[in-house]
């Protein structure tokens, strides 16, 4: 079999990646994420339609009739398992929030304008979250973020030596950046399922690039004064097709998920989607070229 030259083009790769976290980074900066309730504060209510025709418009006719913000609210439809065929749901969010009172006569308001259409409808839930319960979440969020990555960095460094632990992070740092700018990109919501795709997508990229970083150290210790490049090219080349065969079974799981799933589990099934295609990228073009760097110029 050919080997493939991973080490020699790996300069092409680089500046594609700094090009896509460019492009990332100025799209969360300028343009931002489309941010779940859990971020942001405000109420989302549940709605039970007994009918497997109603559809997100109908619900967006009635919930226009509403006062205040409802014009401005988002309207998914969400499944539950065991739910049966002529039962529809759908989820109504948007930034504000209502004393009790407010809130009886607003799912009072739906059931009823939904039954005029002659369609038995039901409120199941309505929930807030509040701006410091927002923030909580937020912080609390990133917080989870940051120690997992620093977890990382120490974990490498204890198994391999602080530069692999430093190239482990600078990928991990490129899968994130570049995920979340296509959250940004796309507009897909941004909420708690997306931050358990994150922190999955951080788990998963590390373990490829484990794989490969732990045959580059063995092959290190078995061919003691080969040249460095040639050896990683041939560690890589022969990581590569476990680390592919691994990928594809994974990505078919997650984009299966993410083209058949209701949209709840969207934003998840897009972030694992998104993110086993530059984990696995970066194991390859990002992790191994920080260590080639340093085992050169040491």
């Amino acid at each position: 079999m050919k080997m493939m030259e991973f080490v020699k083009h790996r300069r092409i790769f680089i500046a594609i990646s700094l090009a896509l976290a460019a492009v990332s980074l100025i799209s969360m900066l300028t343009k931002g994420f489309n941010f779940g309730v859990e971020f942001t504060g405000g109420s989302e209510i549940i709605l039970r339609v007994e009918s497997d025709h109603f559809t997100e418009s109908d619900v967006r006719q009635v919930v226009d009739l509403l006062p205040g913000d409802f014009a401005m609210a988002r309207i998914t439809q969400v499944r539950s398992v065991g739910d049966p065929a002529n039962i529809r749901k759908f989820s109504i969010t948007l930034t504000s929030t209502f004393e009790t009172d407010i809130k009886n006569e607003i799912k009072q308001k739906l059931e009823q304008a939904i039954s005029d259409m002659g369609v038995k409808a039901q409120v199941v839930s309505f929930n807030e979250a509040g701006g410091y319960a927002a923030e909580e979440v937020r912080r609390l969020t990133w917080r989870a973020i940051v120690i997992a990555i620093a977890a990382i960095l120490i974990y490498v460094t204890m198994r391999f030596s602080f530069v692999f632990g430093l190239g482990a992070i600078i990928a991990l740092a490129h899968d994130v950046l570049i995920t979340l700018g296509l959250f940004s990109l796309t507009g897909y919501e941004l909420n708690v399922p997306a931050v358990a795709a994150l922190l999955t997508l951080i788990g998963y990229s590390l373990n490829d690039t484990i794989v490969v970083y732990d045959r580059i150290r063995e092959n290190m210790k078995k061919f003691r004064g080969k040249d460095i490049k040639r050896l990683v090219n041939e560690s890589l080349n022969q990581v590569f097709k476990r680390t592919i065969n691994t990928s594809i079974t994974t990505f078919l799981v997650v984009f299966t998920l993410l083209l058949f799933a209701g949209n709840v589990i969207k934003p998840f099934a897009f972030g694992m989607s998104v993110g086993v295609i530059v984990g696995t990228y970066s194991s390859i073009y990002i992790a191994s070229p920080v260590v080639l760097r340093w085992v050169r110029y040491r």
